[in-house]
């Protein structure tokens, strides 16, 4: 319970931060433009707000009901006489909120056909325009205030990005430093991957662990070469084909590959089976019973094996063997802490100055967007599409211990793909709103009323089928199965 907790929160924690930097280029914009903007909401907010400010009158409400549409059209009129009198529209203009369902967030702009309008305000798109309207100013301006989201959120993963190169820098394990090699799933031992093996080509290039991408470089490979070593300690040369669409298999399993955690002790809890036992610290246990323990994976199959009975440790300690007996608990826990892979490996550290974060920053938001544009065209795909997740795929994504570094990384990836889906030509995505502005630069005419209102609600109708399948899939995930 406590790991869903901590994943939910840094789930919202991302999403509060994503859509305010969303709605805010938009609002920024309109403002350079001198757009009337009517409400700046974070999370929509039907039938009532948890939060709303209106700066014109300096009253906060708290959960109380949206206003209606007589209230909507009688304080936007007043605001539209007000500009004509000081001659613009200010941010005094806009209510600001909080609504109470997070599936996103708007910016309403006067004048503008969006998901947000009602009967009223389609009444007036049949009158002539106000100066400050959304549709009252020239095309090209328009434009830039749809990219705007789309634009702000790729300037964030970039900011953070650089933030991440100059305050953790970068910190790797080189693959030849991993000595235990890599723990692979069962996907990836179908198609010849061993527990152990340590990455070295994909299609005759090196890989190397500080770059971006090396999972996908690997995935969408024909030809992966991996070292793997022998009982006598030699090493093997092996090169494994993969599968077209091996991308998805694995997508669909979870983390690829992760580096292996030899059971070396980093610290004995006093009273417990393994201080009993007499282990101490660096210690590393290689065998339980008959079961080999090169790593964690391997030890933690064991112990559940012999939990509640007498079991041989063979340990190395100062180069040298060590038979020990031990008594696991019922649970099948010994009692100590495991040195980290931080401490087992030589990692080696990368520091970046402020000006060196810079290009480190644009060069790791870049390499993310063209990963995630690369491996989208499985989405059109059987697999693909069944790959396809909701909340709760998105909130797996964090991890169970609260880790600010992790939080930032996801936090800029979910930043980079809320950049680019909103950019796609669908109907009350950014994206479409931006091909009929290109239309009416290019062609010098306005797509008609009607085009722009029915082509809306095309779009709200293909995100919400979108929306509902994508959920569908993660409880067919989660709870099925």
């Amino acid at each position: 319970m406590e790991t869903i907790l901590i994943k939910g929160l840094q789930l919202i924690l991302a999403l509060t931060l994503l859509v305010t930097i969303h709605e805010f280029g938009h609002f920024i914009f309109a403002r350079i433009f001198g757009m009337r903007a009517d409400r700046f909401y974070l999370f929509f907010n039907p039938w009532f707000s948890i939060v709303r400010y209106d700066p014109r009158t300096k009253k906060w409400s708290f959960f109380k009901r949206n206003m209606t549409e007589q209230e909507n059209f009688d304080r936007s009129e007043t605001v539209k006489k007000d500009t004509e009198t000081n001659g613009k529209s200010t941010w005094r203009d806009t209510i600001y909120g909080i609504g109470w369902l997070p599936l996103g967030g708007y910016v309403s702009i006067g004048g503008m056909i969006d998901e947000n309008m009602d009967e009223t305000q389609k009444q007036q798109m049949e009158l002539p325009p106000h100066p400050t309207d959304f549709r009252a100013k020239a095309a090209w301006k328009r434009l830039l205030v749809m990219a705007g989201g789309v634009l702000f959120n790729f300037l964030l993963a970039i900011a953070i990005y650089i933030g991440i190169a100059y305050h953790w820098g970068e910190k790797y394990i080189p693959y030849e430093n991993a000595y235990e090699g890599m723990d692979y799933v069962e996907a990836a031992h179908e198609v010849g991957f061993r527990n152990g093996d340590i990455p070295y080509m994909a299609d005759g290039e090196l890989l190397d662990a500080k770059e971006n991408g090396v999972l996908m470089k690997m995935a969408e490979a024909k030809e992966v070469t991996v070292l793997r070593r022998n009982n006598d300690k030699s090493v093997d040369t092996v090169k494994i084909a993969i599968p077209e669409k091996f991308l998805l298999t694995i997508s669909e399993a979870g983390a690829f590959m992760g580096y292996r955690l030899p059971v070396i002790v980093k610290e004995v809890m006093p009273g417990e089976p393994a201080a009993d036992a007499g282990l101490m610290a660096d210690d590393r246990i290689i065998a339980m019973g008959d079961s080999l323990t090169p790593s964690y994976t391997e030890f933690a199959q064991a112990i559940k094996a012999y939990a509640d009975q007498d079991v041989a440790l063979t340990v190395v300690r100062d180069s040298a063997e060590v038979m020990l007996t031990a008594h696991p608990t019922p649970e099948g826990k010994l009692g100590f802490q495991f040195k980290p892979l931080t401490e087992v490996y030589d990692v080696e550290v990368i520091k970046y100055g402020l000006l060196q974060s810079v290009p480190k920053g644009i060069s790791d938001g870049v390499g993310q967007l063209t990963n995630y544009v690369s491996s989208l065209k499985y989405v059109f795909t059987k697999e693909g599409a069944q790959s396809v997740g909701g909340f709760a795929a998105i909130g797996n994504m964090f991890s169970g211990k609260w880790s600010w570094l992790s939080f930032w990384e996801i936090t800029a990836f979910l930043s980079v793909i809320l950049a680019f889906m909103n950019a796609l030509p669908i109907p009350a995505l950014d994206g479409g709103h931006i091909v009929f502005a290109l239309w009416e630069v290019v062609t010098r005419r306005k797509p008609a009323l009607k085009v722009l209102i029915y082509s809306q609600y095309v779009g709200m109708l293909l995100l919400i089928t979108l929306l509902l399948y994508a959920n569908a899939n993660d409880i067919y995930r989660f709870l099925i199965k």
